[in-house]
This record gives structure tokens, sequence and C-alpha cells, in this order.
């Protein structure tokens, strides 16, 4: 395949490191990081260390599994990560309301727990304010809805009807609220006005903290990586609301062709993810309108995204639906070129990494390069090979994003300790080490690398072993759990931020500083 253009996008041109963390992992009291103080905390240790990016990974709410990858919208912000003291300021909630959530574990999100208690308490201030719409610091609450009414009503009777019908996927609600166009109409809509108006209070919430949390990044320079998955779940207002542009049975809207991965040397079965696929000629004819939507409200919320599975816009593997795994499947065209095209025309300035991780063909390499985008660098999957492997440092290239590992890694100490001897000795010989400290060993090389962009998870700033790890791909418990303690922080403020500030000035990635005027 042969591209002959000049790259759509070249953003990335200058050195600078980043740390990875999603905000559930913040610490504080209520069993799930928030965006309270201790997100400003972490940010002013970004600001102190000399990084310039924080990573996240999808903010969207959790559904099945918990995982962020899989959302009930790809608009909405997760109503956990409220912080509910300001509530309590505003007469919304009483201290006492919060106890059960002040009990929970604090060392890790225990998600049935969180469903349990703090659902409850949100919904107890969404209906306080509906009775008594105190002022709040985050704008106007009319003024929000109207501004996301593209996707808010949708979403806020989504959950509504899957509150009524005791969290029941949509395909299994009754035919007339399966049908989004006929449920617009129902009168049951009516009914649960109380618990839509709800949900589109969180939301409100969510997003006004999120903006401000956002402000307080700017104002200490940090620059905010957001992260959006190519497919969507199948149980999630996009695909109700909007079944023509996914491949669905045209009768029981069931999905007819599921995503997934092929088998390779690590898994025979392939990988089956089961998210419908989209209609890519239905997308191409709206000169897709909704991924720019998308795009645009993942923008309005970071400065960079990283945009997962890159390779489905070249191609991508469709797996018949109600297949026991994804060794029979095709892979079929995706939007290519044509697609950046429309997110270059509509997002001149846009600032995208493309996840390109895995084994990629000359196709999709080509499609990479033609955008101008930035790929992406394991450091964990270079050793125990030969000197051709591309995520070697000696073969690594500027326009990339280099990490020791990312949230579905072992912590680095971690891997390293549960990696065979030959490839521990490779590690010890190429960086000529001991490996008693190996997650800074690989923090350094990450610095001096010549990837222009590092990023570091905050687990191994803190070097801490695998119960630290955040995700492990194809484990169904057990993931998204992981958080950090203020001890930690505060460890790494005194002993550590010098340290990163000096690896940042020796190795050309310290923030870029605005000229004198």
């Amino acid at each position: 395949m042969s591209i002959s253009t000049a790259p759509l996008f070249n953003w990335l041109d200058h050195r600078a490191a980043g740390v990875l963390l999603h905000p559930t992992s913040f610490p504080g009291p209520y069993g799930i990081g928030t965006l309270d103080g201790h997100a400003t905390r972490f940010l002013e240790f970004l600001s102190r260390a000399g990084f310039t990016y924080w990573q996240t990974c999808p903010l969207g709410a959790t559904g099945y599994g918990n995982s962020p990858y899989q959302s009930f919208s790809a608009f909405a912000g997760n109503p956990y990560l409220i912080d509910l003291d300001p509530l309590v300021a505003a007469g919304l909630l009483e201290s006492g309301e919060l106890a059960r959530l002040a009990a929970l574990d604090s060392a890790r999100v225990d998600f049935g727990a969180i469903w349990t208690h703090k659902w409850p308490v949100l919904f107890a201030a969404a209906e306080r304010f509906q009775r008594n719409p105190v002022a709040l610091p985050y704008g106007d609450f009319q003024e929000f809805c109207a501004s996301h009414c593209d996707w808010l009503d949708s979403y806020a009777y989504f959950l509504a009807l899957k509150d009524h019908f005791a969290g029941r996927p949509w395909w299994e609600w009754p035919a007339e609220q399966r049908d989004f166009e006929k449920a617009a109409k129902s009168p049951l809509r009516r009914k649960l006005s109380a618990r839509i108006f709800a949900h589109q209070f969180l939301q409100y919430l969510f997003f006004g903290q999120w903006r401000r949390l956002r402000a307080n990044a700017d104002t200490l320079g940090i620059r905010i990586i957001g992260d959006v998955p190519i497919f969507v779940a199948q149980d999630s207002a996009d695909v109700w609301a909007n079944p023509d542009l996914f491949l669905l049975d045209p009768v029981d809207r069931r999905p007819t062709f599921v995503a997934g991965v092929p088998p390779d040397y690590f898994s025979a079965d392939g990988q089956l993810w089961g998210n419908p696929l989209y209609d890519w000629p239905v997308h191409r004819q709206t000169g897709y309108a909704w991924w720019l939507r998308r795009l645009a409200a993942t923008f309005d919320l970071c400065d960079v995204v990283r945009i997962d599975h890159f390779r489905g816009f070249e191609s991508y593997w469709a797996v018949p639906a109600g297949s026991p795994n994804a060794r029979r499947g095709s892979w079929e065209p995706g939007p290519g070129l044509d697609f950046f095209r429309a997110v270059r025309a509509a997002f001149p300035e846009a600032k995208i990494i493309a996840e390109d991780l895995g084994v990629l063909t000359p196709e999709v390499a080509a499609l990479r390069d033609a955008t101008g985008l930035p790929g992406m660098a394991i450091s964990q999957f270079a050793f125990g090979g030969d000197a051709r492997n591309l995520y070697l440092p000696h073969n690594h290239v500027p326009n990339c994003v280099l990490y020791p590992g990312t949230h579905d890694n072992d912590t680095t100490r971690g891997w390293y300790g549960s990696v065979d001897e030959l490839t521990r000795d490779h590690v010890r010989r190429y960086f000529r080490i001991s490996g008693t400290e190996i997650q800074w060993d690989f923090i350094r090389a990450a610095y001096a690398s010549p990837c222009r962009l590092a990023v570091v998870p905050l687990q191994d700033l803190l070097n801490l072993d695998s119960a630290a790890r955040f995700n492990t791909p194809g484990v169904p418990d057990g993931n998204w759990e992981w958080r950090y303690n203020s001890a930690q922080i505060e460890n790494l403020e005194h002993r550590s931020a010098a340290y990163l500030l000096e690896l940042g000035e020796l190795y050309g990635r310290l923030p870029e500083q605005e000229p004198a005027v």
C-alpha cells in the first residue's frame, strides 16, 4: 500500500515527559479517587518534577467489568469521580450520609461497594437540587444541558431505562424501549423524568469539576492526554440511540459481526472483544459526523487524545456474532486516510497519539506515517530477542511516545521479577546495570530515548511490584482497583521530584518556557 501525501499532523515537535495515572487511583476518603484536592496535589507534584503531561485512561461511565474501555457512553463522564465534599458544603448532602463510603477500603477500589453506596448518595443530591437548585460553582445547569443535548438527553434516558429495568442490557428491554425512536415517544419517558434529571445533573457535576481541575492543570503547565477506545460497548447509549452507525441486524438490532483480533503467538484463540463494528460507509456518507462530535467532546476535556487500536482504521478483524472465540473472522477495510482527512479539516491543530502496538502490517505503518501521528513503544517488549527488536532504544524514532509499560502491563519491577533469566540478562547487559533498581533504569532509559515523549506509570515512580498492576488483559476480576496513598505521593515529593527534574534537564524534557515579552 502506497500513500503519497504530506503528513496530516505534525504536533510532537519537542521533547517532554509525562505520568500515566487514572483518576480512580487518587487517594481519598470515599472508596475511590475523585476530582478533589488529592488530584490537585498530584498535578502540583507533576509540575515540581518537571513533567509536562498527565495521561489518563478513558473517563467515561463504566459498565460491565468496571473497565474504562467499556463505557455506557463515548461522551459522558464517570459519576464515580465526582467529589462529594462540595455537595455537602452546598447543602445537597449531609456528612453522615457519606459514612458508609468513608468506611470503605482506601487501598483498592471495591466497585461493588461503590455501586451499592455511592449511587444512592448521588441520586439524593440530584433530588435535592431538583427541588431546590442551589448555586454551585460549575455554571448554569440548564445551559450545560442545552450545550450537551446532542448526547446528554439520550444518555440520561438510556441510564434511567437501565435503572428501571434492573440493569439489563438494552436489547433485553421491552420492544418499545429497545427502539430508540419509539422509546423517545413512550409514556415511560415522562414517568422516569426524575431519574433522567438525576443523570443529567451528575454529568453537570462531573464536567464542572473536571473543568476546574483542568484549569488548575493549565495554570501549572500540565497538559492532559485523554484516551478514546476505537470501539464502543454494545450496551451503550451510543449503539442504542444510533443503530444505523453499526453493523446490526435490522430486526433484532443485535450485532452481525463483532470486534476482536485473530490468533497470534500470544493467543491460539485470538481475542474476542465483542464490541459492535462500525458501518463505515454510513459514517463516510455523513462526513464522519458522529466521530467528529466524539472527538470534539474529548478535546473539550483533554489537550491530547490517544486513540486505542489505531490499526482498526486501516483494517479490522470482523468475527461473526455468536462465535466462541476469534479464530474465525475476516479482515475488513477501515476508513483509512479519508477519516483522518476529515479529522484534520475539523481540528487543524489536533494532537493525537496512535496506539499502534502489536503486529503491524506495512499498510498500517503506511497509514500511520501518512497521518504523521506519533505511535507508541513499550520498553518491556524490547528484551529477550535480538538487536532488531523495534522497541530497543537504539531503534526508537523521534515521532513516538515511549512507555516502560502501560495500564495493560505489569509494573516494571513486577515484570522484571517474572521474566526468565535470559531476558533479565539481556536487560542488564544492554543497559550495563545490576538490575537492583530496575524501575529507575527503565525510567532513565525512557528519558534518554530519541522518542520525543516519555510517559511513566506512577507505579514505576513508586517502585511497586505486581500487586499494583492496574489491568491484566483477559483476566475478568481484580482489574482497575489499584490506588496509591498520600504517604506515597509525599515520599515522591520529598525524595524523587528533584531527581526527576534533573533527568528532565539532562535529557531535554523539561517543559518549554514561554518566550519573554
